[in-house]
């Protein structure tokens, strides 16, 4: 049996996690995976970290392409999960209905925490948001931005009022409720995609991972992880 090296992003985690478990039961295959945010990934793959496989956004599957790591069309779409807003389970549900709604839920909340967008692609698109709403200096002194994991932790130990992540993120976290996504006109599909690494000795068993985790039993449990299929 094979031993499959792999590196994900980590707010791929909630789906691709349970899967692994399954695949390496169903398959007698072993699946070392490490999830990192994703700027660290490329940090990674770039410093030499050894993998079979990769799990990423699509966009820095294209800059992997670009930069001459993974050839070009190996890519499989696996999932898509949007940006979302988190509070904690006692406190009640913001107004995020809209633009202009989620402006003035931003404007009134003490504190608001986000992934550091240096390193996650939420937190990346969260600025921007800020920026596009008018109020990035307005956010500064009352916004905590953490380096990874899960980074809505804070709300769910009433530490944070507000926190911005992708919703799968968010889901597994003790103590915080999930109030919903952003709205339609701010939101930021982010669609994972799993690719072989060139050179691996796995061919065959990472073949098999990938036809495992885009397969119609993969896909069924999506909405339970907070994704949907990729378009």
């Amino acid at each position: 049996m094979a031993e499959i090296r792999v590196i994900s992003g980590g707010a791929a985690k909630a789906f691709v996690q349970p899967q692994l478990e399954s695949f390496k039961r169903e398959s007698g295959h072993t699946v070392l995976i490490d999830f990192q945010p994703m700027g660290t990934l490329v940090k990674s793959l770039a410093g030499g970290q050894a993998a079979d496989m990769v799990i990423v956004t699509s966009e820095v599957l294209a800059q992997l392409e670009r930069d001459g790591k993974l050839p070009k069309g190996t890519g499989r779409p696996l999932a898509r999960v949007g940006v979302g807003v988190a509070v904690n389970e006692r406190a009640p549900n913001p107004d995020i209905s809209n633009a202009d709604a989620f402006r003035r839920t931003l404007l009134a909340a003490r504190s608001v925490v986000y992934i550091d967008p240096q390193i996650g692609t939420s937190g990346k698109h969260v600025a921007a948001v800020l920026e596009r709403l008018g109020i990035a200096e307005q956010m500064k002194p009352k916004t905590t931005l953490l380096k990874g994991g899960y980074v809505v932790e804070p709300v769910g130990r009433g530490e944070i009022e507000l926190g911005i992540h992708q919703i799968s993120e968010m889901l597994p976290v003790k103590g915080v409720r999930v109030v919903g996504p952003l709205p339609a006109e701010l939101q930021k599909y982010t669609t994972y995609v799993a690719a072989p690494v060139p050179g691996s000795s796995q061919g065959a068993a990472v073949e098999a991972l990938i036809r495992y985790l885009t397969g119609e039993a993969a896909r069924a449990r999506l909405a339970a992880a907070g994704y949907t299929a990729p378009e």
